[in-house]
């Protein structure tokens, strides 16, 4: 059985990428990441955001080999 990854606050999560908390909340409201509401406080899994992350690098890896 797999231990599921600490949970990290969107402060933890802001160090981890380095953009401000706003930038944040911002791209949350604009559904273009997403967490874990726990009581009304947002938290993300690490493994979750590497994930989104490898695959915004695909996506512009993919429209930078469509534009050459």
């Amino acid at each position: 059985m797999s231990k599921m990854s600490r949970l990290m606050d969107i402060e933890e999560l802001a160090d981890y990428l380095r953009l401000r908390k706003q930038t944040i909340y911002n791209w949350l409201h604009q559904r273009k990441m997403t967490g874990i509401k726990v009581g009304g406080v947002w938290r993300f899994d690490r493994q979750e955001i590497d994930k989104w992350l490898k695959s915004l690098q695909q996506n512009a890896t993919e429209q930078k080999q469509e534009g050459s």
